[in-house]
């Protein structure tokens, strides 16, 4: 008759073994969500400095053709006009980016917490799946003793 409780407690013990173990994997996934959105914000940045860095290397090489032809910056509007353009692409690029990045980290965010919240369900469907395992064992057992162990 007690072989019955016994088994029961394995069972229960298994089952919190492996609820623990799914939350411990789903924190483990969250934290290389979380690790896979730091890296994008960083890739993001450096792409950001890149393009500002690309706009005012060709704004420099502009100026200086425009000033080799001979052309005034500050008199030839077709020149400002020219500069003002590149301007609003490159302010137009980092802003691209920089929703791209939003959006890319918030989508890892919320999957981080999804994952985190998949352990704890996994985690409580053990715990109750447990119960259940003892109760039932308990029930089982007791069943038993009142025939008369037969």
């Amino acid at each position: 008759m007690s072989w019955q409780l016994i088994g029961a407690g394995i069972s229960a013990m298994a089952a919190l073994q492996a609820g623990a173990a799914r939350q411990d994997a789903a924190r483990m996934d969250a934290f290389n969500t979380e690790t896979e959105r730091e890296q994008g914000e960083v890739l993001a940045l450096q792409q950001a400095a890149s393009r500002r860095y690309e706009y005012d290397i060709a704004t420099k090489t502009n100026v200086a053709m425009f000033a080799a032809s001979g052309r005034d910056i500050g008199s030839d509007r077709s020149v400002e006009a020219f500069l003002e353009k590149q301007k609003e692409i490159a302010a137009t690029d980092l802003s691209r980016l920089a929703e791209q990045r939003r959006r890319e980290a918030s989508a890892r965010t919320r999957e981080s917490m999804a994952l985190r919240r998949s352990g704890r369900n996994a985690k409580r469907a053990s715990l109750l799946q447990a119960a259940g395992t003892m109760a039932q064992g308990i029930s089982d057992y007791q069943k038993t003793a009142g025939t008369g162990g037969q």
